[in-house]
């Protein structure tokens, strides 16, 4: 999912004229830890774009790597759903944050394609939210 997070990333900022210094915070679903390393590297190396400090993830907001063996993270739909609708929200309504690019990512899982040996693509859309 970390390439398609890239793709939809550097897509957004080309299309809106943008740079990641133009926002408060730049929000993936649930890369985790290897994943959010691993989108840096893409978006520096492929489209030159540094997002380490620009950057969270919501998978990274809930779990604790130190405490808890949760790996690379959890669901992607549900650390986005938890962070985004109460912490993020609540700090875009108390003017906290003004302006907040949510990355959700995702895979399409299909029984079929795996039985095929065909692989999982990842998806991911860009939705800006904005006080």
């Amino acid at each position: 999912m970390a390439p398609a997070a890239a793709r939809t990333i550097s897509d957004f900022f080309r299309d809106t004229n943008t740079k990641p210094q133009n926002y408060d915070l730049i929000l993936t679903g649930d890369l985790g830890y290897t994943g959010s390393k691993l989108l840096y590297e893409i978006l520096e190396q492929e489209y030159n774009i540094k997002l380490e400090n620009f950057h969270n993830d919501c998978g990274l907001m809930i779990y604790d790597l130190k405490k808890q063996d949760v790996n690379s993270g959890g669901s992607g739909c549900g650390c986005s759903a938890s962070v985004l609708c109460s912490h993020i929200m609540k700090n875009i309504e108390k003017g906290k944050l003004g302006k907040v690019l949510f990355v959700a990512t995702g895979a399409l899982m299909s029984p079929t394609s795996s039985k095929q040996g065909n692989p999982i693509p990842g998806i991911a859309h860009a939705v800006l939210l904005e006080r």
